[in-house]
Protein backbone atom coordinates (compact mmCIF):
# COMPACT_ATOMS: atom_id res chain seq x y z
CA UNK A 1 0.00 0.00 0.00
CA UNK A 2 1.21 3.19 -0.70
CA UNK A 3 2.03 5.78 2.25
CA UNK A 4 0.25 8.39 0.31
CA UNK A 5 -2.87 6.47 0.56
CA UNK A 6 -2.69 5.84 4.66
CA UNK A 7 -2.90 9.36 4.95
CA UNK A 8 -5.54 10.44 7.56
CA UNK A 9 -8.23 12.83 6.41
CA UNK A 10 -6.96 16.54 8.41
CA UNK A 11 -7.83 20.14 7.92
CA UNK A 12 -3.82 21.09 7.42
CA UNK A 13 -3.49 24.74 7.54
CA UNK A 14 -4.08 26.40 4.09
CA UNK A 15 -0.70 27.75 3.13
CA UNK A 16 0.25 29.26 -0.06
CA UNK A 17 2.97 29.06 -2.27
CA UNK A 18 5.08 31.99 -2.49
CA UNK A 19 8.78 32.20 -4.53
CA UNK A 20 9.82 35.06 -2.23
CA UNK A 21 12.70 34.92 0.29
CA UNK A 22 11.58 35.16 3.74
CA UNK A 23 12.36 36.16 7.21
CA UNK A 24 11.81 35.31 10.34
CA UNK A 25 10.18 38.91 11.60
CA UNK A 26 6.85 39.71 13.03
CA UNK A 27 3.77 40.08 10.51
CA UNK A 28 2.82 43.58 10.32
CA UNK A 29 -0.22 44.25 12.72
CA UNK A 30 -3.55 43.11 11.93
CA UNK A 31 -5.13 45.29 14.46
CA UNK A 32 -4.63 47.42 17.70
CA UNK A 33 -4.61 44.29 19.69
CA UNK A 34 -1.01 42.63 17.66
CA UNK A 35 0.50 45.80 18.17
CA UNK A 36 -0.18 45.93 21.84
CA UNK A 37 1.03 42.96 22.51
CA UNK A 38 4.74 44.09 22.16
CA UNK A 39 3.86 45.78 25.61
CA UNK A 40 2.66 42.65 26.91
CA UNK A 41 5.03 40.64 29.33
CA UNK A 42 5.30 37.22 27.88
CA UNK A 43 7.76 36.29 30.27
CA UNK A 44 6.41 37.30 33.16
CA UNK A 45 3.55 35.80 32.77
CA UNK A 46 4.67 32.51 31.59
CA UNK A 47 6.80 32.47 34.16
CA UNK A 48 4.05 33.05 37.05
CA UNK A 49 2.61 29.98 35.33
CA UNK A 50 4.98 27.72 35.33
CA UNK A 51 5.73 28.38 39.34
CA UNK A 52 2.19 26.91 39.52
CA UNK A 53 2.14 24.44 36.96
CA UNK A 54 5.39 23.09 39.11
CA UNK A 55 3.70 22.73 42.32
CA UNK A 56 0.74 20.89 40.46
CA UNK A 57 2.93 18.13 38.47
CA UNK A 58 5.62 17.71 41.75
CA UNK A 59 2.15 16.98 44.15
CA UNK A 60 1.12 14.54 41.40
CA UNK A 61 4.41 12.52 41.53
CA UNK A 62 5.40 11.39 45.19
CA UNK A 63 8.01 8.97 45.08
CA UNK A 64 6.37 5.97 46.48
CA UNK A 65 7.15 1.97 45.56
CA UNK A 66 7.84 1.31 42.75
CA UNK A 67 10.23 3.45 43.19
CA UNK A 68 12.27 2.86 40.06
CA UNK A 69 9.47 4.21 38.00
CA UNK A 70 8.37 7.05 40.01
CA UNK A 71 11.69 7.95 40.05
CA UNK A 72 12.09 7.94 36.42
CA UNK A 73 8.42 9.42 35.46
CA UNK A 74 9.74 12.42 38.10
CA UNK A 75 12.95 12.82 36.02
CA UNK A 76 10.81 12.63 32.67
CA UNK A 77 8.84 15.63 34.06
CA UNK A 78 10.33 17.57 36.44
CA UNK A 79 13.58 20.15 36.19
CA UNK A 80 15.82 19.47 38.75
CA UNK A 81 17.09 16.54 37.62
CA UNK A 82 18.97 17.82 34.30
CA UNK A 83 15.87 18.31 32.64
CA UNK A 84 16.18 21.66 31.77
CA UNK A 85 13.52 22.35 29.24
CA UNK A 86 10.89 20.78 31.17
CA UNK A 87 10.25 24.92 32.58
CA UNK A 88 9.16 25.55 28.96
CA UNK A 89 5.57 23.96 29.40
CA UNK A 90 4.02 25.55 26.43
CA UNK A 91 0.87 22.88 26.62
CA UNK A 92 -0.13 23.95 30.05
CA UNK A 93 0.51 27.55 29.13
CA UNK A 94 -1.32 27.28 26.38
CA UNK A 95 -4.35 25.91 28.13
CA UNK A 96 -4.88 27.97 30.80
CA UNK A 97 -3.99 31.76 28.70
CA UNK A 98 -6.56 30.06 26.63
CA UNK A 99 -9.05 29.41 29.47
CA UNK A 100 -8.16 32.44 31.51
CA UNK A 101 -9.13 34.58 28.22
CA UNK A 102 -12.80 33.48 28.38
CA UNK A 103 -12.78 34.77 32.21
CA UNK A 104 -12.70 31.43 33.96
CA UNK A 105 -10.59 31.25 36.91
CA UNK A 106 -7.10 29.72 36.73
CA UNK A 107 -7.53 27.21 39.48
CA UNK A 108 -10.64 25.14 36.66
CA UNK A 109 -7.21 24.78 34.28
CA UNK A 110 -4.60 23.76 36.02
CA UNK A 111 -4.98 19.94 36.76
CA UNK A 112 -5.78 20.02 32.99
CA UNK A 113 -2.62 21.81 32.07
CA UNK A 114 -0.39 19.42 34.84
CA UNK A 115 -2.05 16.61 32.54
CA UNK A 116 -1.07 17.97 28.98
CA UNK A 117 2.30 18.25 30.76
CA UNK A 118 2.02 14.67 31.41
CA UNK A 119 1.00 13.55 28.08
CA UNK A 120 3.56 15.67 26.49
CA UNK A 121 6.55 14.29 28.75
CA UNK A 122 5.62 10.62 27.87
CA UNK A 123 5.23 11.08 24.46
CA UNK A 124 8.99 12.26 24.32
CA UNK A 125 10.22 9.30 26.18
CA UNK A 126 8.60 7.16 23.98
CA UNK A 127 9.77 9.52 20.92
CA UNK A 128 13.91 8.88 22.56
CA UNK A 129 13.23 5.39 22.67
CA UNK A 130 16.02 2.95 20.83
CA UNK A 131 12.81 1.81 18.24
CA UNK A 132 11.60 5.38 17.47
CA UNK A 133 13.91 8.01 17.36
CA UNK A 134 16.69 6.33 19.32
CA UNK A 135 17.90 9.82 21.09
CA UNK A 136 20.66 9.25 23.84
CA UNK A 137 19.91 12.88 24.96
CA UNK A 138 16.44 15.21 25.49
CA UNK A 139 17.65 18.86 25.66
CA UNK A 140 20.92 18.54 26.39
CA UNK A 141 20.93 15.98 29.27
CA UNK A 142 20.42 12.18 28.77
CA UNK A 143 16.87 11.05 27.86
CA UNK A 144 15.02 9.12 30.40
CA UNK A 145 16.05 5.40 28.71
CA UNK A 146 19.33 6.52 28.58
CA UNK A 147 19.56 7.53 32.62
CA UNK A 148 17.09 4.88 33.76
CA UNK A 149 17.24 1.84 31.32
CA UNK A 150 14.92 1.06 28.03
CA UNK A 151 12.48 -0.69 30.52
CA UNK A 152 12.46 1.81 33.00
CA UNK A 153 11.92 4.09 30.10
CA UNK A 154 8.82 2.39 28.57
CA UNK A 155 7.31 1.61 31.97
CA UNK A 156 7.40 5.12 32.81
CA UNK A 157 5.81 6.60 29.89
CA UNK A 158 3.34 3.75 30.44
CA UNK A 159 2.60 4.98 33.46
CA UNK A 160 2.06 8.84 32.86
CA UNK A 161 -0.76 8.03 30.30
CA UNK A 162 -2.92 7.06 32.86
CA UNK A 163 -1.95 9.31 35.44
CA UNK A 164 -2.75 11.93 33.30
CA UNK A 165 -6.68 11.09 33.19
CA UNK A 166 -6.85 10.26 36.89
CA UNK A 167 -5.12 13.63 38.06
CA UNK A 168 -7.83 15.71 36.09
CA UNK A 169 -10.86 13.62 37.12
CA UNK A 170 -9.28 13.99 40.76
CA UNK A 171 -8.49 17.70 41.01
CA UNK A 172 -10.30 19.75 38.52
CA UNK A 173 -12.99 21.67 40.73
CA UNK A 174 -16.01 19.67 39.65
CA UNK A 175 -19.02 20.68 39.15
CA UNK A 176 -18.32 24.40 40.21
CA UNK A 177 -17.03 26.03 38.01
CA UNK A 178 -16.45 22.87 35.82
CA UNK A 179 -19.49 20.58 34.99
CA UNK A 180 -19.33 17.37 35.29
CA UNK A 181 -19.90 17.45 31.38
CA UNK A 182 -17.25 19.30 30.83
CA UNK A 183 -14.79 17.25 32.37
CA UNK A 184 -15.80 14.13 30.27
CA UNK A 185 -15.50 15.95 27.32
CA UNK A 186 -11.78 17.48 28.63
CA UNK A 187 -10.83 13.55 29.23
CA UNK A 188 -12.03 12.51 25.91
CA UNK A 189 -10.11 15.56 24.20
CA UNK A 190 -6.65 14.10 25.77
CA UNK A 191 -7.01 10.91 24.83
CA UNK A 192 -8.39 12.00 21.05
CA UNK A 193 -4.99 13.97 20.92
CA UNK A 194 -2.34 10.80 21.85
CA UNK A 195 -4.52 8.35 19.88
CA UNK A 196 -4.27 6.48 16.95
CA UNK A 197 -5.68 9.42 15.23
CA UNK A 198 -3.71 11.85 16.87
CA UNK A 199 -0.01 12.03 18.21
CA UNK A 200 0.68 8.34 17.68
CA UNK A 201 -0.57 8.70 13.72
CA UNK A 202 2.36 11.18 13.26
CA UNK A 203 4.63 8.81 14.93
CA UNK A 204 3.79 6.17 12.80
CA UNK A 205 4.03 8.66 9.41
CA UNK A 206 7.28 9.67 10.73
CA UNK A 207 8.61 6.05 11.23
CA UNK A 208 7.12 5.45 7.39
CA UNK A 209 9.25 8.26 5.85
CA UNK A 210 6.16 10.60 4.85
CA UNK A 211 9.24 13.75 5.68
CA UNK A 212 10.86 12.46 2.14
CA UNK A 213 7.86 13.00 0.25
CA UNK A 214 6.16 16.14 -1.02
CA UNK A 215 4.95 19.21 1.40
CA UNK A 216 1.43 18.21 2.32
CA UNK A 217 3.05 14.85 3.48
CA UNK A 218 5.38 16.82 5.82
CA UNK A 219 2.88 19.34 6.80
CA UNK A 220 0.91 16.28 7.88
CA UNK A 221 3.33 14.95 10.33
CA UNK A 222 4.30 18.44 11.58
CA UNK A 223 0.23 18.54 12.25
CA UNK A 224 -0.15 14.79 14.11
CA UNK A 225 3.18 15.14 15.80
CA UNK A 226 3.24 18.51 17.32
CA UNK A 227 -0.17 20.31 16.37
CA UNK A 228 -2.36 17.66 17.74
CA UNK A 229 -0.53 18.43 21.38
CA UNK A 230 -1.24 22.19 20.70
CA UNK A 231 -4.92 22.09 19.47
CA UNK A 232 -6.00 19.52 22.82
CA UNK A 233 -4.15 22.34 25.07
CA UNK A 234 -6.37 24.98 23.53
CA UNK A 235 -9.02 23.32 22.83
CA UNK A 236 -9.05 22.20 27.03
CA UNK A 237 -8.55 25.27 28.13
CA UNK A 238 -11.41 26.28 26.10
CA UNK A 239 -13.77 24.07 27.00
CA UNK A 240 -12.84 24.45 31.01
CA UNK A 241 -13.26 28.39 30.30
CA UNK A 242 -16.89 27.89 28.80
CA UNK A 243 -16.27 28.81 25.35
CA UNK A 244 -18.69 28.38 23.11
CA UNK A 245 -19.09 26.02 19.74
CA UNK A 246 -16.93 29.36 17.83
CA UNK A 247 -15.06 30.08 20.45
CA UNK A 248 -13.74 26.28 20.85
CA UNK A 249 -13.74 26.17 16.94
CA UNK A 250 -11.36 29.19 16.76
CA UNK A 251 -9.03 28.40 19.48
CA UNK A 252 -8.13 24.55 18.36
CA UNK A 253 -6.91 26.27 14.95
CA UNK A 254 -5.19 28.50 16.91
CA UNK A 255 -3.25 25.76 18.80
CA UNK A 256 -3.20 23.35 15.74
CA UNK A 257 -1.22 26.21 13.89
CA UNK A 258 0.63 27.19 16.98
CA UNK A 259 1.99 23.32 17.30
CA UNK A 260 3.10 23.20 13.54
CA UNK A 261 4.63 27.15 13.50
CA UNK A 262 6.99 26.58 16.95
CA UNK A 263 8.11 22.95 15.64
CA UNK A 264 8.67 23.97 12.00
CA UNK A 265 10.83 27.31 13.33
CA UNK A 266 12.61 24.51 16.14
CA UNK A 267 13.99 22.88 12.62
CA UNK A 268 14.89 26.01 11.31
CA UNK A 269 17.07 27.36 13.75
CA UNK A 270 18.36 23.82 14.37
CA UNK A 271 19.28 23.91 10.53
CA UNK A 272 21.00 27.31 11.02
CA UNK A 273 23.17 26.98 14.03
CA UNK A 274 20.40 28.66 16.06
CA UNK A 275 18.83 25.90 18.30
CA UNK A 276 20.07 23.07 20.32
CA UNK A 277 19.42 20.16 18.86
CA UNK A 278 19.25 19.30 15.25
CA UNK A 279 16.05 17.32 14.66
CA UNK A 280 13.78 16.28 11.59
CA UNK A 281 16.28 17.38 9.31
CA UNK A 282 14.09 16.00 6.29
CA UNK A 283 11.46 18.35 7.08
CA UNK A 284 13.91 21.29 5.81
CA UNK A 285 15.17 19.02 2.63
CA UNK A 286 11.61 18.14 2.04
CA UNK A 287 10.71 22.08 1.90
CA UNK A 288 13.67 24.08 1.02
CA UNK A 289 15.04 26.75 3.82
CA UNK A 290 12.77 29.49 0.98
CA UNK A 291 9.56 27.78 1.34
CA UNK A 292 9.53 27.07 5.11
CA UNK A 293 10.56 30.18 6.28
CA UNK A 294 7.13 31.26 4.11
CA UNK A 295 5.07 28.93 5.47
CA UNK A 296 6.32 30.48 9.11
CA UNK A 297 5.29 33.75 8.05
CA UNK A 298 1.78 32.13 6.88
CA UNK A 299 1.25 30.78 9.97
CA UNK A 300 1.99 33.23 12.00
CA UNK A 301 -0.37 35.21 10.10
CA UNK A 302 -2.93 32.49 10.50
CA UNK A 303 -2.66 32.38 14.45
CA UNK A 304 -3.06 36.02 14.71
CA UNK A 305 -5.93 35.97 12.19
CA UNK A 306 -7.36 33.05 15.36
CA UNK A 307 -6.58 35.70 17.79
CA UNK A 308 -8.52 38.37 16.25
CA UNK A 309 -11.90 36.75 16.65
CA UNK A 310 -11.16 37.38 20.40
CA UNK A 311 -10.05 40.72 20.45
CA UNK A 312 -13.44 42.82 20.33
CA UNK A 313 -15.04 40.65 23.00
CA UNK A 314 -12.18 40.08 25.60
CA UNK A 315 -9.69 42.69 25.10
CA UNK A 316 -6.27 42.90 27.01
CA UNK A 317 -7.14 38.98 27.60
CA UNK A 318 -5.96 37.91 24.01
CA UNK A 319 -2.62 39.55 24.44
CA UNK A 320 -1.17 36.66 25.74
CA UNK A 321 -2.04 34.55 22.03
CA UNK A 322 -0.91 37.34 20.52
CA UNK A 323 2.78 37.50 21.90
CA UNK A 324 2.58 33.42 22.22
CA UNK A 325 2.65 33.66 18.38
CA UNK A 326 5.28 36.20 18.53
CA UNK A 327 7.54 34.13 21.05
CA UNK A 328 7.15 30.45 18.70
CA UNK A 329 9.31 32.60 15.55
CA UNK A 330 11.43 35.19 17.69
CA UNK A 331 12.28 32.89 20.76
CA UNK A 332 12.91 36.36 22.51
CA UNK A 333 13.97 34.90 25.86
CA UNK A 334 15.13 31.91 27.71
CA UNK A 335 12.79 29.99 29.94
CA UNK A 336 15.22 27.69 31.76
CA UNK A 337 15.66 30.04 34.72
CA UNK A 338 12.15 30.51 34.56
CA UNK A 339 10.96 28.70 37.93
CA UNK A 340 13.48 30.99 39.95
CA UNK A 341 12.10 34.38 38.00
CA UNK A 342 10.22 36.52 40.47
Amino acid sequence: MALSSIFLPLPLPKLVSSSRSHRLLPARASSAAPAASASFDLRRYWTSLIADVESELDAAMPMRPPESIHSAMRYAVLPGAGNEGAAKRAPPVLCVAACELLGAPRSAALPAAAALEMLHAASLVHDDLPCFDAAPTRRGHPSTHAAYGTDMAVLAGDALFPLAYTHVIAHTPSPDPVPHAVLLRVLAELARAVGSTGMAAGQFLDLAGATALGEAEVMQVLTKKFGEMAECSAACGAMLGGAGPDEEAALRRYGRTIGVLYELVDDIRSASGNGKMRRNASVLRALGMDRALGIVEELKAQAKTEADRFGDKYGDRVLPLYSFVDYAVERGFELQDAAATP
